[in-house]
């Protein structure tokens, strides 16, 4: 990551209650081929998630502390925060002197912008803006949330904004959390209605939709230079399995989420093309 960061823009972005069985289901079956194509041989990554929920979960990630690899460890991190004894940090690890990533990349010279989703990303109060005050810009609006059909080509095109405004020179760190995964998302699934409840046809649905519109973002952030992009959950969630429904709990379910990170090719140059 030392040579990485400082020569490529970098892209996080977290699918919010993901489970790693519906998105490893999808991808084997080709039904997210804009996301499968940028998976190592087209398959997820199984990790367990650092949170049972939105909050816990981002507050380890911006430490630097990203979902675990599903195997016995040590596994070296990306990214950490000098501490002394850590058992994780490795010659390949950007290591910074902050309390989190974010600051930590800011401190590198990235500008560093949030485009939020569920609510603890919405600025509302003093709970919603502690993750999203990390950043030097945030954005959240209702069209952005959990109860909007839409939410995540509405992100997609802020995101976009934020890329475009930016001189040519700057280092952009752009994080967004995607909101469609979560509760409500039964109207992702053609034929549901409310009354139908979300399901885990819904949630795969949502997911569908995601991958519908996630190329524009990828495009977007490789238009300048070439962008390293994690894609991951933050955790799953629940739909009734052993009688448990929802997250912030100890199932498999949620622990078990996927992860990918990859690099997208920056615009090619006059000489090449």
């Amino acid at each position: 990551m030392n040579e990485i960061v400082g020569s490529h823009d970098l892209l996080l972005v977290t699918l919010d209650t993901l489970r790693y069985d519906v998105a490893a289901e999808l991808a084997a079956a080709g039904r997210i081929p804009n996301l499968a194509r940028h998976l190592p041989d087209s398959r997820w990554e199984r990790r367990h998630a650092p949170g049972s929920f939105t909050y816990a979960s981002h507050q380890a990630i911006f430490a630097g502390f990203l979902p675990t690899p599903a195997a016995p460890g040590p596994h070296p991190r990306l990214f950490a925060a000098r501490f002394a004894g850590s058992e994780t940090t490795a010659d390949g690890t950007f290591v910074y002197d902050t309390p989190d990533l974010v600051t930590g990349l800011a401190k590198h010279g990235y500008r560093t912008a949030c485009v939020g989703g569920v609510g603890f990303f919405n600025g509302q109060g003093p709970l919603g803006s502690v993750l999203p005050g990390l950043f030097e810009e945030s954005h959240w609006e209702p069209a952005f949330g959990v109860a909007s059909p839409t939410s995540f080509e509405s992100q997609v095109t802020r995101a976009e904004e934020i890329v475009a405004a930016l001189p040519a020179e700057q280092r952009l760190f752009l994080f967004v959390n995607v909101s469609a995964l979560h509760q409500p998302n039964w109207f992702h699934l053609p034929g549901a209605t409310r009354e139908s409840g979300d399901t885990r046809a819904s949630h795969a649905a949502a997911l569908e939709y995601v991958d519908r519109h996630i190329g524009r973002l990828f495009a977007a952030m490789s238009s300048r230079r070439p962008c390293f992009a994690i894609v991951c959950s933050d955790h799953g969630t629940a739909y009734g399995e052993d009688g448990f429904t929802g997250h912030r709990l100890g199932h498999e379910v949620v622990w078990n989420v996927p992860y990918a990170h990859f690099l997208l090719s920056g615009p090619r140059s006059e000489a090449h093309a």
